[in-house]
C-alpha cells in the first residue's frame, strides 16, 4: 500500500546516520563515544558515561562480573544503544515493538517490529531485528485493562504485571496461577497477548522502624535519599512516598532537624518530596561506596537490559540490570503501577534511595523481594515521573547555578520533562524527543542529538 511504502523510506532515512553511531558505540571501544572536533556530541558525551565513578564501576564489576574495561565499554554502549533504540521507535512508528540489550558489554541492540519490512532499516542502524506479533502500543493497551481490573480485586496472590519486550507478552507473576487467569479473564485481555509465571515472590516496601543511617521520618522510620532537587529557590530530595506522608518532619543520619514531606504519593505511586531548611545544601551526587561522590548528569531513562546501580543506606552499592519497564506490583498497602523491575538487590532501610545508569538518574528504591546475601528482585519509581508530577528540578553536575540564557524562540524549555515522541520547537525548527529526560542547559535540541531528531 503506498502507506506502507512511506514508512519504510522514512524509516530507511530516519536511520541512515544512526548506522554509523550504532555500530561505533557497540564495536567494544570504551572511546568510541568520542566525538570529532566540531562534530555533533555523541550519547556517551551527552549522557557522560565519562563521569562514572570508580565505586560504581567496582560495583559494576563485583555485582555483573565484569573487569573495569567491560564495564567502561558497557556504559558507552548503552549510551549509544539508547539513542539508537530511540530514533528507531520514531521511525518505525506503530510498527515499533519493544528494543532489549544483551551481553557482557550490552554489546548487542534488539529492536522488535511487527512488520518485516522493517528489518532492513533496523539492520542499517546496526541493530538485531525481530518481528513479532504484538505492537507494543498494544501491549501496553492490554497492560493497563489489567490495572484497571486489579483496582477492584485483591491481587496479593498476583502481585506483578509488566510488558515484557523479550517475549512480546503481558507478563503476570503470581503465586497462584489460576489469580493470575482470573484477573487476565477479568480485564478481557487475550491468552495470545499474555503469559502467566509461577513466583513466590511477595514484595513489600523497604522501609524499616530500627533506625540507623540516612534520614529519619517523625523521629522514629528510617529511608534513604534519593536524588537533590530544587524547586525555584527551595533545595530538598527526592524519595519514596512510602517512606512518609505529607507533613511528616525530617531529620538526617546526624539526627539533626533536616525538612518536611511536601508531597507524597502511595499507594499507586510511590513518590514523595522533601523540602530542606537552610542547614542543608542540595548537591548534584550520589553518596557512593566509602563516601565517594558519584555525579549525577541528568535523568535519561536506561533501556532494558542496560546496567542500573542503587545507593542504600543498608545496603551501601550494588548493581544488576532493568528488566522491566512499565510494571505493576502489589504491596500489601496496595498496588502501584509504572514502576521499574530490576535484579538489583536491596533490604529494609533502603527505601526511596538512588538508582543511576552510568552518571543518569533512574529512580528511587521502591520495594522488592529477597536480600543481598541470597538475591533478589527490586522495584524504583522512575525519577521523571516524579519529578514532573511535583514540579522538581534535578540537581546535576551542569547545573552553575547562575542565570539561563534566554532562549532562542520555541516551545522547548529547561526542566520539562520530555517523553519518547514528544515535539517541540526550538529556533525556528521543530524536534521530536528520543529518549525520555528532565530538559537542562545546555541539552536543547540542536545540541544533544542523542535526545532530539529534527522532525
Amino acid at each position: 500500500m503506498p502507506h506502507r511504502h512511506r514508512h519504510t523510506r522514512a524509516a530507511g532515512a530516519a536511520v541512515a546516520a544512526t548506522a554509523a553511531l550504532l555500530v561505533a558505540g557497540l564495536s567494544g571501544s570504551a572511546s568510541a563515544g568520542a566525538a570529532s572536533a566540531g562534530s555533533a556530541p555523541t550519547a556517551a558525551e551527552t549522557l557522560r558515561t565519562d563521569a562514572a565513578p570508580p565505586a560504581l564501576l567496582t560495583a559494576m564489576q563485583r555485582d555483573l562480573g565484569l573487569d573495569r574495561q567491560q564495564a567502561e565499554r558497557r556504559l558507552v554502549n548503552e549510551a549509544e544503544a539508547g539513542a539508537t533504540a530511540g530514533r528507531l521507535r520514531a521511525a518505525l512508528g506503530g510498527d515499533f515493538a519493544g528494543a532489549w540489550l544483551r551481553g557482557a558489554e550490552s554489546g548487542t541492540l534488539t529492536v522488535a517490529t511487527t512488520d518485516a519490512d522493517d528489518v532492513a532499516a533496523i539492520e542499517a542502524a546496526g541493530a538485531a531485528a525481530t518481528v513479532v506479533r504484538h505492537s507494543l502500543a498494544d501491549l501496553d493497551a492490554a497492560k493497563s485493562r489489567l490495572d484497571r481490573a486489579a483496582a477492584g480485586r485483591d491481587t496479593t496472590d498476583a502481585p506483578v504485571r509488566y510488558v515484557d519486550v523479550r517475549t512480546n507478552t503481558v507478563t503476570v507473576r503470581a503465586v497462584r496461577p489460576a489469580a493470575a487467569r482470573a484477573l487476565l479473564d477479568a480485564a478481557g485481555v487475550d491468552a495470545g497477548l499474555a503469559r502467566v509465571e509461577k513466583t513466590s515472590e511477595k514484595p513489600r516496601p523497604l522501609y524499616d522502624l530500627r533506625g540507623g543511617e540516612a534520614y529519619y521520618i517523625n523521629n522514629s522510620g528510617r529511608c534513604s535519599i534519593g536524588f537533590p532537587i530544587t524547586k525555584g529557590t527551595q533545595q530538598g530530595y527526592a524519595t519514596a512516598g512510602h517512606c512518609g506522608r505529607t507533613g511528616a518532619s525530617t531529620s538526617g543520619a546526624n539526627r539533626v532537624a533536616q525538612g518536611t514531606f511536601q508531597g507524597s504519593t502511595f499507594p499507586g505511586r510511590d513518590m514523595a518530596w522533601v523540602a530542606t531548611n537552610s542547614s542543608w545544601t542540595a548537591t548534584p551526587y550520589v553518596s557512593g561506596a566509602g563516601g565517594q561522590n558519584v555525579q549525577v548528569t541528568g535523568s535519561t531513562q536506561a533501556p532494558v537490559g542496560a546496567s542500573v546501580c542503587r545507593s542504600g543506606s543498608t545496603t551501601g552499592w550494588h548493581c544488576g540490570t532493568v528488566q522491566q519497564h512499565n510494571t505493576s506490583v502489589t504491596y500489601p498497602e496496595g498496588t502501584i503501577s509504572g514502576v521499574t523491575r530490576t535484579t538489583v538487590c536491596a533490604e529494609p532501610g533502603d527505601s526511596g534511595g538512588s538508582y543511576i545508569s552510568g552518571s543518569q538518574a533512574q529512580g528511587v528504591t521502591s520495594g522488592g523481594s529477597g536480600d543481598c546475601r541470597s538475591g533478589g528482585t527490586t522495584y524504583f519509581q522512575p525519577i521523571n515521573p516524579l519529578l514532573q508530577n511535583y514540579g522538581l528540578t534535578l540537581k546535576t553536575t551542569g547545573d552553575n547555578g547562575g542565570p539561563e540564557e534566554p532562549p532562542p524562540g520555541g516551545t522547548w524549555a529547561a526542566g520539562t520533562v520530555y517523553q519518547p515522541g514528544a515535539t517541540v520547537t526550538y529556533g525556528g525548527a521543530t524536534y521530536r524527543c528520543l529518549q525520555g529526560h528532565q530538559a537542562q542547559q545546555g541539552w536543547e535540541p540542536p545540541n544533544v542529538p542523542a535526545l532530539w531528531q529534527r522532525a
